[in-house]
């Protein structure tokens, strides 16, 4: 039951529009683990990261073309925590309106291999997770829009 609460929880803070909520790991992991309808499209990035932020427009267009079709796309940044108003402001500037949270964790090392063993911790990855949480597919690059909307569609025909 408190798994159950803390899920809707963290979805509920997610949604508020144009905010950026602070997590830590346990949060994040129980999202991603969470068995509903829906594809998950997380993608792992930071403002200080060039290829992330040029990506990011792709991400946005993915949200816009597939939330009324079970796909959910959250953009984690990896960002300090003291960075939350240069992460909103670059979410405004670029008109991005999908899920994001800021992941408040310095010792990456205790959590990125529980996202994927294979994961060296560069950024931008993405992780996708099928409905019902039956598999997940590890993707450590940068995609470009056709990219990333063939992977999409093929999970979501």
């Amino acid at each position: 039951m408190k798994s159950f609460v803390l899920s809707i929880l963290f979805i509920g803070l997610m949604t508020l529009e144009g905010d950026v909520e602070v997590v830590k790991w346990p949060t994040l992991e129980q999202y991603i683990h969470q068995k509903n309808d829906k594809i998950k499209v997380i993608n792992f990035w930071a403002t200080w990261c060039k290829p992330c932020m040029e990506e990011l427009p792709h991400f946005e267009k993915v949200h816009k073309h597939y939330k009324d079709q079970n796909v959910e796309v959250l953009l984690v940044s990896l960002d300090q925590a003291s960075m939350k108003d240069k992460v909103k402001a670059s979410l405004k500037k670029n008109d991005i309106t999908a899920k994001v949270i800021l992941l408040d964790e310095v010792d990456f090392n205790q959590w990125i291999n529980q996202v994927d063993s294979t994961w060296s911790g560069s950024i931008p990855a993405t992780l996708i997770v099928s409905k019902h949480n039956t598999s997940k597919q590890f993707y450590e690059k940068t995609f470009t829009h056709s990219q990333l909307e063939q992977l999409v569609h093929s999970l979501n025909p």
